[in-house]
């Protein structure tokens, strides 16, 4: 099949061209400081028609608008409407309006993505029918120069196939979308192109249809969940609301899930299959992480001939002499360096001859949401629970 794929530069005359197309109704791929995005225009029903089956994306998995201001993301919300959908009353209204305006102060522009009541302009097809749209201001120039050349919002999930290793290069774009009719915006730079290197933290923000009693006894108007944990912690977002004297309001919990396809989801990368090479991938539990090498099998030791170890703290490294290739994202658990190579290292398993099985390490139960550095913990953890589609194993067979 012929290659319709384009690689473009990054400079401000190819990407006025690029915003045209995208203002057009067609598809630009571009860095972030998360990972590589497949852009449309986000009010286009039929451009974001284009991103789903560029990417063969279930339409029950929803996309994230890009802007630059934060006035354009509260333009598409409800809370921020002249005239919001339902029957809210005005106090509800109002406090979900300060709470957006709070977060998007706070985190405007940077890796973090709010999910709330959609504006009655957003296309349905953006949000997979649920009424809530998500939106983000990536911190990128080039993604902030792209955005303000096209003059519209755009929705823009990762640049790969569905349920694949997000790109972080321009390269892991062309891998998967090389036969689809898309410009991909290429710095040519030799560096590291997207910064965080995974996804940007994901929070839903919801008012309660009456007070809650909160733990504290407190009563709460509304929380905020974590649906995607990314470089913002869950403390960040505290601190944000207490600054603005309104935590008292809003419980701030994990909602992280793990749903099939078939779930229209208010937020993507909720499926428990998610950033998989394509060499099937398993965890190996913290039980056969902590034991004896005496009790590795010979079928083990076969196995892992003709398996791939990704290695996180050295958790696996006992078994790194048996295994066909072994890479630890971070021998001394550095979060933020993993987090920069989790998908890199995916991609570059799936390529190593005659591997058969990829091995990561379980990380369950290793740390809280507290501050950014556990924050990105968190992501890896979550990035290789899905690459390995939940399954955890007390064997390398």
């Amino acid at each position: 099949m012929k290659q319709k794929a384009k690689l473009v530069s990054a400079s401000l005359q190819s990407l006025a061209e690029c915003g045209s197309r995208l203002r057009s109704g067609h598809l630009v791929s571009f860095p972030t400081e998360t990972v590589y995005g497949l852009g449309c225009h986000a009010l286009d029903p039929i451009a974001v028609q284009r991103v789903f089956h560029a990417k063969q994306r279930p339409l029950s998995d929803p996309l994230i608008v890009h802007v630059i201001k934060a006035e354009q993301a509260l333009e598409l919300w409800d809370a921020s409407s002249k005239d919001p959908a339902g029957s809210r009353c005005d106090q509800a209204q109002q406090l979900e309006k300060q709470v957006l305006e709070v977060l998007t102060t706070a985190f405007f522009p940077g890796p973090l993505t709010i999910v709330a009541r959609a504006n009655p302009s957003v296309p349905q097809i953006v949000m997979a029918n649920t009424g809530y749209v998500a939106c983000r201001s990536p911190s990128h120039p080039i993604a902030r120069a792209l955005i303000s050349s096209a003059q519209c919002p755009i929705a823009a999930p990762s640049a790969n196939k569905f349920g694949h290793v997000s790109p972080t290069l321009a390269a892991h774009v062309m891998d998967d979308l090389g036969n689809e009719d898309v410009w991909i915006v290429d710095p040519s730079s030799g560096k590291t192109v997207c910064q965080v290197g995974v996804e940007s933290t994901v929070a839903k923000v919801q008012i309660y249809p009456s007070p809650s009693t909160t733990n504290e006894g407190s009563k709460a108007f509304g929380c905020i969940s974590i649906l995607r944990h990314g470089a913002i912690s869950s403390n960040s977002i505290r601190e944000a609301l207490k600054k603005s004297c309104i935590d008292e309001y809003f419980d701030v919990k994990d909602g992280v899930q793990y749903t099939p396809e078939n779930v229209n989801n208010v937020a993507p990368g909720q499926t428990v299959k998610h950033y998989s090479p394509h060499v099937p991938c398993f965890m190996v539990s913290v039980a056969r992480q902590q034991s004896s090498l005496d009790q590795l099998s010979k079928e083990e030791m076969k196995a892992l001939s003709q398996s791939v170890i990704i290695d996180y703290a050295a958790k696996l490294s006992r078994y790194q002499k048996y295994a066909l290739a072994y890479c630890d994202l971070s021998p001394s658990g550095d979060a933020q360096k993993a987090a920069t190579l989790v998908f890199e290292t995916l991609r570059w398993s799936e390529n190593v001859k005659g591997a058969t099985h990829v091995f990561v390490p379980d990380m369950s139960g290793e740390v809280s949401d507290e501050g950014e550095e556990e924050a990105l913990v968190l992501a890896v953890k979550d990035k290789l629970t899905r690459a390995a589609s939940g399954v955890v194993v007390a064997s390398f067979q």
